[in-house]
């Protein structure tokens, strides 16, 4: 395919996507499940049309991975809460942390003795699998901000942190076979790639939000009053929040989260919005109902909600081209038992498993925990440790293997996922008890 090609090709999709939105949203089925049989009949699987090799690609997919995922990890941030209470933070951050600890082990353990995958790129493996994606997850992740769904809003968080926490298991990983720095010295990694790169991101994202919204809203009040470019203010945060935590060792991804947090949650409070009956701060609480229909539909003056809805965009966007690319990727006559083992095993039992797990003494409820359980979607996280491991040089026959499986991984968590979320959202998390 050459450049008029793919330009056709993407500017069709996009105008069908588009134009059919509420017809989608209507479906059974997800956006992303049409991309990526758009992909697969185009693909070495059907028409063979345009093929995409992550071996040969892996500096360009690695890129545009990294770019969807800030992005993405961003808007996620600016949809959480306000303001931070632990009790609301609880379920996500057991989620993120203890229950994707567990889930990197469980997969681990099971290429290890199942697989007969050396034990490094067993772990390198888990890290891979282990984190859910902010990008595809998009029906049973926060629409907008406010959003007060328990199990969407716990989701979105779980999903924000777990791609920068899952991180220092691809370091372990690719240690153990020799490809890092820490392969004699453990302790190193915990304190370098675990303790100092989620803290020092908390740290960073967390200054650059806070210090960014008050810069932001002093230049609005100052007198002449200063027009700000929202959208190029947080584009501008992301790329600069993720080259300081990165030149310092912290975890980029977890720094541009937290930063769209603090960046949110700074700009209401210092704009006094009052609180909902939920104990949210909502802009819009206290006005009347004339009121309400009479002010402008466009969200608060503020960096993070007027850039939310151009980074939305940019995240529908970069979804579409990269789950086409994936199903360019994927040739259905090469999957094997190992795949559909270890997609199984990871949807039915690891995931589930490590979720109860990490929920223990919570105040989740059951159907809470169910459902949280089975909505695991695995995407474009999994695609960028994947290409970060073949970049850092990883034996070409573990890369093939380990590619083969977390592709199709993947595209299986896409259909099986995909197929599932309206059904079970519609009857099973939308129906209350009498």
């Amino acid at each position: 395919m050459n450049t008029n090609h793919w330009f056709l090709l993407v500017g069709l999709l996009m105008l069908a996507r588009g134009l059919a939105a509420t017809s989608i949203s209507r479906s059974p089925f997800t956006s992303a499940i049409v991309y990526l049989g758009v992909g697969i009949v185009l693909g070495p699987t059907v028409l063979n049309i345009f093929g995409f090799d992550p071996k040969k690609q892996s500096a360009l997919l690695e890129m545009m991975t990294q770019i969807a995922l800030l992005i993405s990890l961003f808007s996620a941030g600016i949809k959480m809460p306000v303001p931070f209470k632990f009790a609301r933070w609880d379920a996500p951050l057991r989620l993120a942390w203890l229950s994707m600890t567990i889930t990197v082990a469980l997969v681990a353990l099971f290429a290890y003795y199942a697989l007969h995958l050396p034990a490094g790129a067993a772990i390198l493996l888990g890290g891979i699998l282990a984190p859910t994606d902010p990008v595809l997850a998009t029906d049973v992740q926060v629409r907008h901000q406010g959003d007060k769904d328990q199990l969407r809003s716990t989701l979105t968080c779980e999903a924000g942190m777990n791609d920068g926490s899952a991180f220092p298991f691809v370091l372990l990983g690719l240690s153990m076979l020799g490809l890092g720095d820490n392969d004699e010295h453990h302790l190193r990694w915990l304190l370098l790639d675990v303790l100092w790169a989620a803290g020092g991101a908390i740290l960073v994202g967390v200054a650059a939000g806070a210090g960014l919204a008050r810069l932001g809203w002093q230049l609005r009040i100052v007198k002449p009053r200063h027009d700000i470019m929202d959208d190029l203010v947080g584009l501008g945060m992301i790329a600069v929040v993720y080259a300081v935590a990165s030149m310092v060792r912290a975890s980029g991804f977890l720094a541009v989260f937290f930063a769209a947090v603090a960046l949110r949650q700074t700009e209401l409070m210092l704009a006094g919005a009052p609180k909902d009956r939920h104990g949210m701060m909502n802009p819009d609480v206290g006005k009347s109902e004339a009121a309400q229909s009479s002010a402008p539909s466009n969200p608060p003056q503020v960096v993070s909600a007027e850039a939310l809805i151009f980074k939305e965009h940019l995240e529908r966007l970069s979804e579409l081209t990269l789950v086409l690319l994936l199903g360019g990727m994927l040739s259905l006559q090469s999957l094997r038992w190992d795949a559909l083992c270890m997609a199984a095993f990871l949807f039915l039992l690891a995931r589930p498993l490590s979720v109860y797990t990490g929920l223990l003494g919570s105040a989740t409820s059951q159907r809470m925990r169910a459902m949280t359980a089975w909505f695991g979607v695995r995407g474009i996280g999994s695609i960028y440790y994947l290409v970060f491991a073949i970049e850092a040089g990883v034996p070409d026959d573990i890369a093939a293997q380990l590619t083969r499986i977390a592709l199709f991984v993947i595209m299986l968590s896409i259909l099986v996922h995909g197929f599932s979320v309206k059904p079970l959202m519609d009857v099973v998390w939308r129906r209350r008890p009498r």
